[in-house]
Order: structure tokens, then C-alpha cells, then sequence
């Protein structure tokens, strides 16, 4: 195994080690844990998938936390795009998942990537949970109206109307190279997409 690669894998175990810190410390906090919905178990996946890798993502404008509008394709031929859907604001893996990339800002940096993150909850829905999260470096977009538009489109809308737990990777062509349907009940592993980020910089 090469020195950087062994390098990467155990920074990548570091950065694991201070992701599972930082959920305790968020789940030690009163006022956040007492806003936070327990959903029980749900199933695992429940939606088709309507894109698959190596399409054209399917273009999208949806309104951020911040007031902007955000399009994917502003960022075609400037940036690798990677989408986070999650289910909803204000339940317990998701108010997990997306403080865990803050702690990876600098590996999107170094792979020319932005983040987005979707949910179908409405934007004051989404400024208080965020808001109370604690600040994040990616645009948070939402999908209410029409309710999982997007969603729909890329296939992960579940039958009860929220997004899966689902991420996508986009390269600057604007075409399709990771997907991850996700068991709804469990946290992407950040390794995978470390490794998946990493292989967009091998392509010619």
C-alpha cells in the first residue's frame, strides 16, 4: 500500500473517531436533544431509483437557508457536486449526518467539490434545525414545493413523502459518478465518500 494511501486511511479513521466526539457532544445538549423527533426504524429503502451512473444529472434550482437560489448547473465546468439528501430536519441520523462534514471541509476542497444538502422541509423548518445544529459551510436547499420535486426526479422519494438517505456524486461535466441509496436508519459511512471524491481527480 502506498505511504499516501496509508496516510489517507488513517486520517480518514481520525476524522471518524472526531465525527462519533461530535455527536456525543450534540447529543449531551439539552435544548437540541429535546427538539429531536425519534422516527423509530423505518424501511431501510423505499423508492426506484430513476437515474443511474454515467447519466446526466438531472438539472434543479431550489431556494436555500440563506435566501439564494441555488441551480446545479451554475456549477458545471467549476465544480464536482455532491448531493445529500436526507429524510427530514430535526430527526436523529440526519441531525448526525450533516454536521460530520464540516469536519471533511478540507477534502472537498482538495477534490474541487461542493456539497449540497436536501431535505422536502420547508425553509423556516430548515433555518431553525440548522440554526440549532450549528453552522455549516454547504448551501442547505429546500425541496418542499412542488413537495420532493427533485426528489422525484433523481428517483428517492419515499412513498411517505420525505427524501431517502441518499448521496450522488457529480462530476464538472454534470454527469453522474457515485450513487448511494442508503439504509434510511443508518449514517453514510464518511470513508466511502472520501474514496469516491478522491477517484473523481484520477479521471482524465
Amino acid at each position: 500500500m502506498k505511504k499516501s494511501r496509508l496516510a489517507c486511511l488513517i486520517w480518514t479513521f481520525g476524522v471518524l473517531s472526531f465525527f462519533i466526539f461530535t455527536s456525543v457532544a450534540y447529543a449531551t445538549s439539552e435544548a437540541y436533544k429535546e427538539n429531536i423527533y425519534q422516527v423509530g426504524t423505518l424501511k431501510p429503502i423505499d423508492s426506484v431509483l430513476k437515474v443511474k451512473v454515467g447519466d446526466r444529472a438531472p438539472d434543479f434550482t431550489l431556494p436555500a437557508v440563506t435566501g439564494e437560489k441555488i441551480t446545479l448547473s451554475q456549477f458545471r465546468g467549476k465544480k464536482n457536486v455532491v448531493i445529500s439528501f436526507v429524510p427530514a430536519a430535526w430527526t436523529p441520523v440526519c441531525s448526525d449526518q450533516w454536521p460530520g462534514y464540516n469536519i471533511i471541509n478540507d477534502i472537498f476542497d482538495q477534490n474541487d467539490a461542493i456539497l449540497l444538502g436536501i431535505t422536502v422541509d420547508n425553509i423556516p423548518t430548515l433555518f431553525a434545525w440548522t440554526n440549532q445544529m450549528g453552522k455549516l459551510w454547504f448551501p442547505v436547499l429546500s425541496d418542499f414545493w412542488p413537495h420532493g420535486g427533485v426528489a422525484k426526479k433523481y428517483g428517492v422519494l419515499r412513498s411517505n413523502g420525505v427524501a431517502e438517505r441518499a448521496l450522488f456524486i457529480i462530476d464538472k461535466k454534470g454527469i453522474l459518478r457515485y450513487i448511494d441509496v442508503h439504509d434510511i436508519n443508518m449514517r453514510p459511512p464518511l470513508e466511502d465518500l472520501v474514496n469516491e471524491l478522491e477517484k473523481l481527480q484520477k479521471q482524465p
